[in-house]
């Protein structure tokens, strides 16, 4: 199936461009979490829209992603949730959660669709994500989740 991708997605392409795909995945993921669009020829004019937004938004150059990631490095970002007593959280904490944490400590603003957590942060304690702030240049921020 071909789809025209509205956000970056890890492995498989940027925002505004045409991909084939395999029809399962784009109907039961891409499309219901709003990553793409099913591609027509009417489409075909939204890509260049859906291009000129994404320039305006995205870090330009690698230097200017080299500073962002060293600002992210130097934060020192503490995250409180709720949790049990033997130090499990109720529920988890999302690319949401710590894209405002980020915020909340002085760090730059980044958007969540770039945070990749390796797996599911369900504990307290430090922990370790990465910031993909340009296709050749990542960010590792260390995150401390404390009890609320």
């Amino acid at each position: 199936m071909k789809i025209i991708l509205t956000h970056e997605v890890s492995g498989l392409g940027a925002a505004g461009e045409v991909v084939d795909v395999k029809d399962g995945y784009a109907r039961n993921y891409l499309i219901p979490r709003k990553f793409a669009i099913r591609w027509t020829k009417g489409g075909e004019k939204d890509v260049e829209q859906i291009r000129r937004a994404r320039k305006i938004h995205e870090i330009q150059t690698i230097e200017q992603a080299n500073q962002i990631k060293a600002q992210l490095e130097g934060v020192k970002v503490r995250l409180a949730v709720r949790s049990g007593d033997a130090g499990r959280l109720f529920g988890s904490v999302t690319p949401a959660d710590v894209a405002s944490a980020i915020k909340a400590s002085g760090g730059p603003e980044v958007d969540k669709r770039r945070i990749e957590l390796g797996a599911p942060i369900k504990t307290l304690g430090a922990h370790e994500t990465s910031v993909r702030l340009h296709p050749e240049v990542a960010a590792k921020v260390n995150i401390e989740v404390v009890a609320a």
